[in-house]
């Protein structure tokens, strides 16, 4: 029996919240974790002028001045770059990320950095900057007011005082989109989702869910890396809406055991999957003490003799005890911090156990350190 096309299309619809509803409670939304292929914004750079700063600016630097000269000729006026003071005046690079699918006329903001000798752009005001793309075209023209959420002031005498970083501001809104970047994205057949962590596992998770979900064999991982999606015939011209679904589907996303050292600040993070073999151990500290006294050797009266300072030194030497913790084979994670938690460990001696452990060759686990 064929069913009417609006009947079904509700089918379809309902099935696919079914599957939605139906996803683990702990699982990860697909959009969290992949990208979609040849959807990403664009960089933009340009350079340009701050003027209006309060003596703040590049005061001597040559090419500042060049600037303003080339900007006032441009103006219709001719000055000579040796009668130009650039006390007020700062040469800034202007960045900016042109969105995926910005439209001609949208405003964006773009972030405004010194390069030159400037001390504060507060109170500045940009003045109109293209920017431009790798192709060398420009995609956003840029002016405004600069913001830099910060300051900075001193006095005569050489004392000041600095809040984040005065040289570096945004100017909100100030730029305006001139060119768009095409893309016939409705016009796909097949969509293409790149993992942000590469994982065979992970990626063979996302298309299974896919599948499942629209009961079709849509998706395949290509690699670790990526999923090619074919878009279902229903979907044609309107691939828009068939990513949102796809995008709210539910996934558990795999990880490689791995233990993260940052030896700066003595954090140690380990991942629920390490897991210990077969080992023993025992840690203790050892310290020794050396103080430092002097005598005075005072000559008998009459005896012609000379008073002598004579320095003595007292050494003493204190180990601490450590029991011997022995970890069985296959142990968690829960386990090792218990363990470490009875020997009484720091954090910088957990830094230097695990680096004995993964010599040992007893971590099953990537151990990081950054």
């Amino acid at each position: 029996m064929n069913l009417p096309a609006t009947p079904f299309r509700w089918l379809m619809a309902a099935v696919v919240l079914l599957a939605l509803a139906a996803s683990p409670v702990s699982a990860t939304r697909i959009k969290d974790i992949v990208d979609l292929r040849g959807v990403r914004s664009n960089q933009l750079v340009g350079y340009g002028l701050v003027v209006g700063l309060d003596g703040t600016g590049d005061k001597g630097a040559a090419f500042t001045v060049q600037s303003m000269s080339s900007m006032l000729e441009k103006m219709g006026m001719t000055v000579d770059p040796k009668n130009i003071a650039a006390d007020n005046v700062a040469s800034v690079m202007v960045t900016a990320n042109l969105p995926a699918f910005g439209r001609a006329g949208s405003r964006m903001d773009v972030l405004v950095s010194s390069i030159g000798g400037a001390k504060n752009l507060q109170g500045g005001t940009l003045l109109f900057t293209p920017l431009k793309g790798a192709d060398g075209r420009v995609y956003v023209v840029a002016q405004g007011p600069v913001s830099t959420g910060g300051f900075s002031a001193g006095g005569k005498s050489g004392a000041s005082v600095q809040k984040n970083f005065p040289t570096v501001g945004r100017v909100v809104g100030g730029g305006t989109i001139e060119r768009s970047v095409k893309t016939a994205f409705d016009d796909q057949s097949t969509i293409a989702l790149a993992l942000h962590r590469p994982d065979f596992t992970t990626a063979a998770r996302v298309a299974d869910a896919i599948n499942r979900a629209f009961f079709q064999p849509l998706a395949h991982s290509v690699d670790g890396g990526s999923v090619e999606v074919q878009v279902p015939e229903k979907y044609l011209g309107n691939v828009v809406a068939f990513v949102t679904q796809v995008e709210a589907l539910g996934v558990t996303p795999d990880t490689h055991a791995r233990v993260v050292i940052n030896e700066r600040t003595g954090t140690v993070v380990m991942g629920a999957d390490v897991r210990i073999s077969t080992i023993a151990i025992a840690h203790g500290n050892l310290s020794i003490q050396i103080s430092e006294s002097t005598q005075v050797s005072q000559p008998l009266p009459f005896s012609q003799g000379q008073t002598v300072a004579a320095p003595q030194s007292d050494v003493s030497v204190s180990e601490e005890r450590a029991p011997v913790y022995l970890m069985e084979p296959g142990v968690s994670i829960g386990e090792v911090v218990r363990a470490l938690n009875l020997l009484g460990v720091s954090p910088r001696d957990l830094i230097a156990i695990f680096q004995a452990i993964k010599a040992a060759g007893a971590l099953q686990a990537e151990l990081e350190i950054i």
